[in-house]
């Protein structure tokens, strides 16, 4: 009686020798593995730069906004039904404060008076800075701070003193304030005590040349309204305040006040990045693509020269899916390296980028495992004909060839 023939089972390749003859089909091939995993990388930290250098960008407005307050609201005059420019009334100030979520007030008027360098400096280059009569609690209410010299105080505010907004000190030329620091304002000299920062809630401060309320109106004809004031209320009445702003300070014309909130600015600013964010992104999901299609060429290629490699492996007893396996965890390698550098080479830039601007360098950790997930997934569709073409050939056909 004859004996059944023993049936020859392949044997079951482990996770870690499928990673170990991927690997070892890399290493044949260095420089090509590197542009593969470069084109890889290059995607992946373009788009990763976009997210961490946007989200940077974002905490440290975060930040500004929780230092100077989102509470600021700001009242000015509009125009009246004729198009013709209105003004506050002068009680204005005192109505606001009447409201009682207002915490403070405070306001600036501008004055039809002309700065510059010296008195020989043409009437027409006044560099667009305004002069502007201030109250003495500006500062605090607007989040400004001195930089050099002092603010105005009981003294200064009725003698020819003035603080610079910083652009102002820029165009003319102050670099820090000083009794010798002199400026020729409305017709005469005014001494600079101050120079300020920039003042992100209150922007038209830094282009202004700023004076004691009397002496505006005791020198430069400064008529006595307001121009803008700003009212700082309790947070949870911000809202509602604006409401009713407009009525507050102009009872007779409401319609003729505008009124904002500084911080919606602010907002609105990063708001509009998002649009070259979208672009960027789009960019870098291009060389992303381009990458894919690189890995994609090198597995196609891999699988041309290797047919003698495919055969004997056939020969020998490997299945059509082990060598599918093989060169799909080939591909899912070469991603795999082009993904972590491209997250290394992402955090990197976007460090750098923010260490420069000085904000916080912030990185999602979703954006980093969604960068090596998608590298991943796109050596798999990169790589999956390759490996089918590999697991197609038969023994006799891929010696052959080769």
């Amino acid at each position: 009686m004859t004996a059944p023939a023993a049936v020859l089972v392949p044997a079951r390749m482990r996770p870690r020798d499928i990673v170990r003859v991927g690997g070892a089909g890399l290493r044949a091939r260095p420089l090509r593995v590197f542009l593969s995993a470069l084109g890889i990388a290059i995607g992946i930290a373009a788009m990763l730069g976009v997210v961490g250098i946007s989200a940077s960008s974002q905490e440290d407005l975060n930040r500004q906004l929780e230092a100077l307050g989102t509470n600021l609201l700001t009242v000015a005059p509009g125009q009246t039904l004729f198009g013709e420019d209105s003004h506050l009334p002068a009680e204005a100030e005192g109505m606001i404060a009447q409201i009682a979520p207002v915490t403070s007030v405070t306001a600036t008027g501008t004055t039809a008076a002309k700065v510059y360098r010296n008195d020989r400096i043409p009437e027409g280059q006044s560099g667009s800075i305004s002069v502007t009569a201030a109250r003495l609690d500006l500062l605090q209410d607007t989040g400004t701070r001195v930089v050099s010299g002092t603010w105005l105080n009981e003294a200064t505010h009725r003698y020819p003193a003035t603080v610079l907004g910083a652009k102002a000190a820029d165009r003319l030329g102050v670099v820090r304030a000083g009794p010798d620091q002199r400026v020729w304002l409305g017709g005469q000299w005014f001494t600079v005590v101050g120079v300020l920062g920039p003042a992100p809630l209150a922007p038209e401060l830094d282009s202004a040349a700023l004076v004691g309320w009397p002496v505006a109106e005791e020198r430069l004809d400064f008529d006595g309204y307001p121009t803008t004031i700003y009212a700082r209320a309790r947070e949870e009445s911000v809202l509602a305040v604006r409401d009713v702003l407009g009525a507050t300070a102009n009872p007779e014309k409401p319609n003729e006040v505008e009124v904002s909130r500084p911080s919606d600015a602010l907002a609105a600013k990063q708001a509009t990045d998002a649009t070259l964010n979208a672009l960027l992104l789009g960019l870098g999901g291009v060389a992303l693509l381009v990458g894919g299609v690189g890995v994609a060429n090198t597995m196609v290629i891999s699988v041309l020269e290797r047919r003698a490699e495919i055969g004997l492996r056939r020969s020998l007893g490997a299945t059509r899916g082990q060598i599918r396996l093989q060169f799909l965890a080939e591909s899912l390698l070469l991603s795999a390296i082009g993904g972590v550098g491209g997250v290394a080479l992402g955090i990197g830039v976007t460090s750098a980028y923010a260490t420069f601007q000085g904000w916080p360098t912030i990185v999602p950790v979703w954006a980093m495992l969604g960068g090596v997930v998608a590298t991943l997934v796109i050596g798999g569709v990169a790589g999956f004909y390759p490996a089918v073409r590999a697991a197609r050939m038969s023994p006799t056909e891929a010696l052959a060839t080769s």
